[in-house]
Order: structure tokens, then C-alpha cells, then sequence
């Protein structure tokens, strides 16, 4: 019997006018694929958005801070613990959690008691609960080092760097999911099981320029012309390519889950649910664009994982828009993909689809598995045939 292992996701959607995720002059991104300039939504943006959804489903927070400090202070203040003596637990646990951890400055900050780590950390929230609970054992300690030390880069570790690491170490799902680097801390690296490729438009695109002023409610009662302010924001528009793969063997093994197949597949359900329902939040209050997913094709294999974005290294171009070209640009290359993998590795595929993904007639010659009506009933299934036997 062959074992799933990898899922993948791909979704063409179509986004109006909006900017979701742009660079640094604030124009929406972009990629030159195929010779064509392209609209491009990061992979590091979506994931934001996917991992805080999976945290709220499992309720399970993670934390990504350099402020572990502040958030140790914060928790023994609650207890009681004067500012100043808290301030110096919180330092503690920087200071003793390994040669590759130090402290600076922060300098967004005007109190200069106020220090953060070198890196960013990512744990599970409830970590820093036990960071603190840790500290609060060795009171005596601490505050005795504190006193002798006249500034926060001469104090030396009174807590035991292995406890401290353990805890800086620790895993929650999404951590499972994505992965972790921080090279600084031995062992605490984990490779995650789930890779996001950055969307990008099936289509050539152009930015467009946005000129907008505001009304001073004021000046316009005492009838003075003219605006109070004007600016010009940047735009685009088009069919989104997006795709991902989890391994799942990756997830499931030693090293992540340790086997736990029901944690394995509330994770991926977790995942697969963000990835079709969220949207990095850039500009979201002023452009709106809610548009669900116009086509999600699921598959499970159990050889490797396959993007199908050369399918659209040639820009589509329609005369009746972009998505039906695209859908038909889609459903070519997975037939293409799947004759020269072999079929024999597609475990299990599935879709579903907008009617305005669809040209006429093309819903029984789709060709990319059982059609699904909905999106949990795709995900359900999909992660029923992921993880065969499991409850997610």
C-alpha cells in the first residue's frame, strides 16, 4: 500500500482593484516571469495571515519577539514583583539562555531599562508564562546579581541555561507547520513540513496610480477651496496563481508529531482552511477585496511535491478576461504533469469552482478529480485521504 506523502494546494483567484502586500516605495509587488511584469503577493505575507488563523482554530498563540524581556518583567509585576526587580528577572533570562542570545538597546524605546534580544525568538506564548515562573524560583539570585552588577551587559547567568533553552526551544503547531530559525540557540532550529510559493498573476500587469485627497470639514464650513490633504497610492488588479505543499511525513515523523496522526491532520485542515479564506490585510479598508477563491485543486502524492506555475510562464491572455484562460491553463499542465509523473502517484484529487472559472460546459471535462461543492467538504476529504484513519 502506497503512503501519502505530500498534499498540494493550488488556487487561482481573482483580486480587484487593491494592494495587499506592497514594497518599500508602497507600490503592490511585483515579478518579472516570462518576460512579462507580473503582480506578486509574498509567501512571507500570506503565512502571517495562515499562521494566526491556525493559532485561533487550535488556540494555541505563538509569539515572534525580540521583547521577551519586557514580556517576563510584565508577568512578575502582575505577581507583585516591583518594576526594577522584574526588569532584572526579565534580563536573566536573556542573559542565561546561551552564548548566542545577548541584549541591546531598544531603541524604540526612550527608557533605557528597556532591553530586547538580539533575535527574534518564536515560541509558544505559555512559554514566556514559564520563563517567568522559572525567574520567580530564583528570586534571591537574581536580585542579589542585580545589585552587584552596575549595568545590564556585566550581569552574569543565575538561571540554568538548560532549563532556559528547553523552554526557548519549545514547539507549538504552527512552529511544526512553518518551522523555526534560530541559529543562535542550539537545537531550537526546526525544519518546517509546509513551503508557500509567493502568488503571482497568471497575466501581465501595470501598476495603477491612485490620486486621492482628503476634505478639511472645517475649511469647507468656512467655504475655503481646496483640500486639507492629497496624496496618489499605488494599485493593481488580476487572476492570482497560488500554491503550496505540506509533507506529510515531514510533520508526521520523530522530529514534529512523533506519529500523532490526529494532531497532524487538525493542523493541515487548520492550514488548508487559512490558505483558501484569508488575505494579507494590506489596504484592506480601502479597497475591500474579499473575493473567495474562483478554483482550489487539492492532491495527495506519494512521490513528491509539483507547483504547476509554468503553466503560466507564457502570460494568458483573454478576450473574456483572464480566469477561464487561466482554469484552462491550469487543468493542461496538471494533465501534462500528472502523464509524465505517472498516475499511479496521485493518491487522491479534488476541486471546486466558480461558475465564473468555468467556461460553458467545462464542468464534466474538468479533469482534476472529484468535484467538491464547498470548501470544507474539499479540505475534509483531502485530509481524510492525507492522513487515512485519523479525526481532524
Amino acid at each position: 500500500m502506497t503512503t501519502p506523502a505530500y498534499l498540494d494546494i493550488h488556487v487561482l483567484q481573482a483580486l480587484p482593484f487593491s494592494n495587499v502586500n506592497r514594497d518599500d516605495l508602497g507600490a503592490p509587488k511585483t515579478v518579472v516571469f516570462g518576460g512579462a511584469e507580473r503582480t506578486r503577493i509574498s509567501s512571507q505575507s500570506w503565512k502571517r495571515v495562515i499562521r494566526k488563523h491556525v493559532e485561533e482554530q487550535l488556540g494555541e498563540r505563538t509569539v515572534r519577539t525580540r521583547r521577551v524581556v519586557r514580556g517576563v518583567s510584565e508577568r512578575l509585576q502582575a505577581q507583585g514583583w516591583a518594576e526594577e526587580e522584574a526588569d532584572a528577572a526579565g534580563i536573566q533570562v536573556a542573559v542565561s539562555a546561551g552564548k548566542g542570545i545577548s541584549l541591546q538597546p531598544d531603541k524604540d524605546d526612550n527608557d533605557s531599562l528597556v532591553l530586547t534580544t538580539n533575535v527574534l525568538l518564536l515560541l509558544p506564548e505559555s512559554g514566556i508564562d514559564e520563563l517567568a515562573a522559572l525567574a520567580a524560583g530564583h528570586r534571591d539570585a537574581i536580585l542579589a546579581e542585580s545589585k552587584r552588577a552596575k549595568k545590564a551587559t556585566e550581569v552574569k547567568a543565575k538561571l540554568p541555561s538548560d532549563e532556559v533553552a528547553a523552554i526557548l526551544s519549545r514547539r507549538s503547531g504552527t512552529i511544526n507547520l512553518f518551522g523555526r530559525m534560530l541559529a543562535e540557540l542550539p537545537g531550537a532550529n526546526v525544519d518546517g513540513a509546509v513551503q508557500v510559493a509567493h502568488a503571482f498573476t497568471t497575466h501581465g500587469t501595470q501598476v495603477e496610480y491612485d490620486f486621492f485627497t482628503a476634505v478639511d470639514d472645517v475649511e469647507e464650513q468656512l467655504n475655503l477651496t481646496g483640500s486639507g490633504h492629497l496624496n496618489t497610492a499605488m494599485f493593481s488588479a488580476g487572476t492570482f496563481y497560488r500554491y503550496a505543499n505540506i509533507n506529510l511525513t515531514e510533520l508526521l515523523g520523530e522530529n514534529n508529531l512523533a506519529g500523532d496522526t490526529s494532531a497532524a491532520a487538525a493542523l493541515v485542515s487548520a492550514f488548508l482552511d487559512g490558505f483558501l479564506n484569508k488575505l494579507p490585510t494590506g489596504k484592506q479598508n480601502s479597497t475591500a477585496p474579499m473575493t473567495p477563491a474562483d478554483l482550489v485543486h487539492i492532491a495527495v502524492r506519494d512521490d513528491r511535491p509539483v507547483s504547476l506555475a509554468s503553466a503560466f510562464e507564457a502570460p494568458v491572455w483573454g478576450r473574456r478576461g483572464h480566469l477561464v484562460e487561466s482554469v484552462n491553463r491550469l487543468i493542461d499542465q496538471s494533465r501534462t504533469v500528472t502523464r509524465l509523473l505517472g498516475e499511479d502517484h496521485v493518491l487522491h484529487a479534488g476541486y471546486t469552482a466558480t461558475a465564473a472559472a468555468l467556461a460553458e460546459g467545462q464542468a464534466t471535462e474538468i479533469q482534476l478529480g472529484t468535484q467538491h461543492e464547498s470548501f470544507d467538504e474539499l479540505i475534509r476529504v483531502a485530509v481524510t485521504n492525507a492522513y487515512p484513519g485519523a479525526r481532524p
